[in-house]
């Protein structure tokens, strides 16, 4: 039987864990230090600071005598979960692209298309003549088919002109950026009720159109959490059924290990190519239309001095998950993990949130060694299987001299 130490799904699976433990280590290590060479903070303020990084979504503060309390949190596990939203789908939107070997740097730009699409649609239709749902889902089918659009770009210029989708995605990253700018520009969607925000748009629940919380804001009170969470969930569960389940993920997947072989198999590899960008983008427009459905946050419409920082932040998630759709869930809510216990460390201790920024570029530095991660595991794998009577007497066998005429 198959040495389980030896499956392809535990030593990734393994390399992951370890990647996210060498970082957690290397950014308690670096707490210490901080502590131990500041005399504000001290050893005592740099084991808060550690706690927190490990513990800092289960933080309640401080209580009476200055000490922290753990437990369970329901604002900062919402919240947790809100801002894995974006993460996951983004991570999902990468993981894709590099199921068919194509590396989608992209993402941020069809971010932008689909927050566009979304926030045009669902301020711009009066909720008193259509109803709020049905404005709901034309707004997120209007953000899925403008990141499916805005992706489509670069992989129609890889399948038809051969152009590196890495230096396509840039460009079409900032055309974006600028031409989502001048839309908003020159709309009126942007928020002059409140004079100190004339640089940003009406959240979504000015027109009485957001994402329904399904319960969620009862088990995670005063937290930002809306239904958003499990729809993420669903598309990336239904990412991995296409890809491991169907034959339309064996074709791309075909194609991402030698696009000639399978072209000479007979598979499509132009079309797989356009439509793996395609639904790559379809992803990242989903998450900024999930993430500003939600009404509750706001969309600032000068995009073009930055690029959304999520979009990047979705190739670390596709790394540590190793492109499984599924381990993009967990890898998506840990980042939102680390981004929380940032915070809960700039707000209750002498340490800023950048330290959470050296974790998780340590970690993603790590997962992009996986390969040799993995292929260590496995060289310690095969030294640990145990040796079989049947196999050392066929060794013996093979390395007993045959002498001529002796054969039987």
């Amino acid at each position: 039987m198959k040495n389980w130490f030896q499956s392809k799904s535990f030593r990734a699976l393994l390399s992951s864990l370890l990647s996210i433990l060498i970082g957690l280590l290397i950014g308690a290590l670096l707490i210490l230090l901080i502590g131990l060479t500041d005399q504000e903070i001290g050893l005592k303020g740099a084991w808060d600071g550690i706690r927190l990084v490990f513990l800092g979504v289960f933080s309640n503060g401080r209580n009476e005598a200055g000490l922290l309390t753990f437990g369970f949190n329901p604002v900062s596990m919402g919240n947790m979960f809100f801002r894995a939203m974006p993460l996951i789908l983004t991570g999902l939107s990468v993981a894709l692209a590099f199921k068919t070997g194509l590396f989608n740097i992209g993402a941020p730009g069809q971010y932008l298309a689909g927050t566009c699409a979304t926030l045009f649609i669902a301020l711009s239709i009066p909720t008193e003549t259509v109803a709020p749902w049905l404005v709901w889902i034309l707004a997120f089918l209007g953000g899925l088919l403008a990141g499916a659009l805005w992706g489509s770009i670069p992989g129609l210029l890889k399948a038809l002109l051969n152009i590196n989708e890495v230096i396509a995605c840039i460009m079409t990253n900032w055309i974006a950026a600028n031409v989502v700018t001048w839309l908003f520009d020159i709309s009126n969607l942007k928020n002059i009720a409140e004079g100190t925000k004339s640089g940003y748009i009406y959240k979504t629940t000015y027109n009485n159109v957001a994402t329904p919380k399904l319960g969620l804001d009862k088990l995670f009170a005063g937290s930002q959490i809306n239904g958003g969470i499990l729809i993420a969930i669903l598309l990336a569960i239904g990412a991995y059924i296409i890809i491991n389940k169907t034959t339309f993920g064996y074709e791309l997947k075909a194609c991402g290990a030698n696009r000639h072989a399978a072209r000479y198999a007979g598979i499509q590899d132009r079309r797989n190519i356009v439509l793996s960008m395609t639904i790559a983008g379809a992803m990242a427009g989903a998450a900024g239309s999930l993430y500003y459905l939600s009404g509750n946050t706001e969309f600032f419409w000068s995009t073009y001095q930055s690029l959304p920082a999520v979009g990047f932040n979705g190739i670390a998630v596709a790394l540590l998950a190793m492109n499984n759709p599924i381990g993009v869930i967990f890898s998506g809510c840990f980042m939102s993990l680390l981004n929380i216990s940032g915070q809960q460390l700039t707000y209750l201790t002498a340490f800023n949130e950048y330290i959470t920024d050296v974790i998780i570029a340590v970690i993603v530095y790590l997962s992009a060694f996986s390969l040799i991660i993995q292929l260590w595991l496995g060289n310690r794998g095969k030294k640990s299987v145990p040796r079989t009577e049947k196999a050392k007497a066929a060794d013996a066998d093979a390395s007993t001299p045959v002498v001529p005429g002796k054969e039987e």
